[in-house]
């Protein structure tokens, strides 16, 4: 194995947006290792957020223990936190995860609504000595606000908290990186505002920069997503005296050396820990929460009873007049005898919260005649928490629907109706549905509401682990909310 012998040099390593894809993570540790071995100490690595995605048993079961051990195990020398450590996580959580990692998280527009500063467990900024340079390490994560007010936490915006933070540091280091999981149009606004930043890592926004964007005197790069990539930049001293980036690029992480075999054997640590702790992690999810009588069908293009339990359990929580929520959050059928936690996250993965608003009936009916589309339902999404495999018809509860399945589109509802009396286009109604829709992801109608009120911590699944505890749920759920007109 060759070595580096030149002087003052810097490899940096850099991951972002991996989503508990845990094969991938036994990949890149042999990748990271492959190059530690050229480099030793004169190697950075870093994480740039969403490392953590509760979607994934190991996760789950273990709330973010088993990827604790991964970035240890691997030798992060430091991480930021995406939004789904931010906002999946209570701060409790999180904090008890974070435990035991052995290097610093850092972000700098996160403060605790308490004491008006970070978490304890949280650097605004970090500087490390590595290949003869002093390096200023500063994060930042997307500013999800009104999300973070619930769990106790103000996101400020970014750019001032960033400024700040490059002031207090482009004295003291011979180079700034800025680990932003604020997406690429974040970024690029960074690179053109605030003089001082060296080299932008960037997350969130999935972008893949295989060769590095130059942006007036800052240096941007970014590794897609869910480990497809691991993002390289080589740093040296300029002939003028100053670090400066002298290459950059990306590594593509072979997805199928795992099932070749070709990797070394006995398996690595990595993958030996993954292993235990998702064996810990089934275990964890063994619980019995519910026991049915009955299979509850899902189906991505009707009303079906699985989604209308959904529908029930959003309504009841938030305590809405109607609700309405898609079918695609759910992955496939309820079966019938005992449910355990780990087979309601299997069957509903997204890390989802419910919420309610005020939504003009104009909203309600347009949404409702845009699920009747076939080509709505079956449509593919990603981003926002979604997990599922398409969109999903809309289904409901407290409301009722008459239509036409063969009339022109967006003109097939006849009459819906909330306790027997007619929607009204201009009256607001009382909505509970999923936060996602805020954001336009969807039905994008459901996106216009007032008077948001979001509830956190809780995911959709534990909302239908409530439902299925309650007395006559399962068979209420067969109910039709959906009539064909006669």
């Amino acid at each position: 194995m060759r070595q580096h012998t030149e002087p003052e040099q810097l490899m940096i390593l850099h991951t972002n947006d991996i989503h508990s894809h845990f094969g991938a993570m036994v990949q890149l540790s042999e990748m990271i290792e492959s190059e530690r071995q050229i480099w030793r100490d004169d190697l950075l690595l870093l994480d740039i957020g969403d490392h953590m995605d509760r979607a994934a048993v190991e996760t789950e079961g273990t709330l973010g223990q088993a990827n604790v051990d991964v970035l240890n195990l691997t030798g992060y020398d430091a991480v930021t936190i995406g939004n789904n450590e931010g906002l999946t996580f209570t701060p409790d959580m999180l904090e008890q995860a974070y435990a035991g990692l052995q290097c610093p998280v850092v972000c700098c527009n996160i403060r605790e609504t308490s004491t008006g500063t970070a978490p304890h467990w949280m650097k605004e900024h970090h500087i490390v000595q590595k290949g003869g340079f002093n390096i200023g390490l500063i994060g930042a994560t997307a500013a999800f606000s009104e999300f973070y007010r619930i769990l106790g936490w103000d996101a400020l915006e970014p750019v001032e908290a960033i400024r700040e933070q490059v002031e207090q540091l482009r004295d003291q280091v011979d180079f700034i990186i800025l680990m932003s999981h604020l997406g690429l149009r974040m970024d690029e606004q960074l690179a053109e505002e605030i003089q001082g930043i060296d080299l932008i890592l960037g997350g969130h926004s999935h972008h893949l920069l295989e060769q590095p964007l130059y942006i007036k005197n800052t240096c941007l790069a970014a590794a897609e997503k869910y480990g497809h990539y691991l993002g390289r930049i080589l740093v040296k001293r300029s002939p003028e005296g100053r670090a400066a980036v002298q290459e950059g690029g990306v590594l593509k992480v072979d997805p199928l050396a795992e099932s070749r075999g070709d990797r070394a054997e006995p398996l690595n640590k990595v993958a030996e820990a993954i292993a235990i702790h998702a064996g810990h992690a089934a275990e964890q999810l063994k619980r019995t929460v519910a026991i049915t009588e009955r299979v509850v069908p899902v189906q991505y293009d009707r009303e079906s009873p699985f989604a209308n339990l959904l529908a029930q359990s959003v309504r009841r929580f938030t305590g809405s007049q109607i609700s309405i929520v898609n079918s695609g959050q759910l992955l496939d059928a309820l079966p019938a005898g005992e449910i355990t936690e780990g087979m309601l996250h299997a069957l509903c993965p997204s890390p989802i919260n419910p919420c309610r608003m005020k939504l003009r009936g104009e909203h309600i009916l347009q949404s409702l005649e845009e699920s009747l589309v076939p080509e709505t339902a079956a449509r593919q999404i990603h981003g926002f928490g979604f997990r599922g495999k398409v969109l999903g018809s809309l289904c409901v509860d407290g409301l009722e629907v008459e239509y036409d399945p063969s009339g022109a589109p967006f003109s097939r509802i006849s009459k819906a109706t909330i306790e027997g009396v007619p929607i009204v286009p201009e009256i607001e109604y009382d909505v509970g549905t999923l936060d996602m829709f805020t954001f336009g992801i969807g039905y994008k109608a459901l996106s216009l509401g007032t008077d948001k009120v979001f509830i956190l911590p809780e995911f959709i699944r534990d909302l239908l682990r409530l439902e299925l505890q309650t007395p006559g749920a399962v068979e209420q759920s067969f109910s039709s909310r959906w009539h064909i007109s006669s």
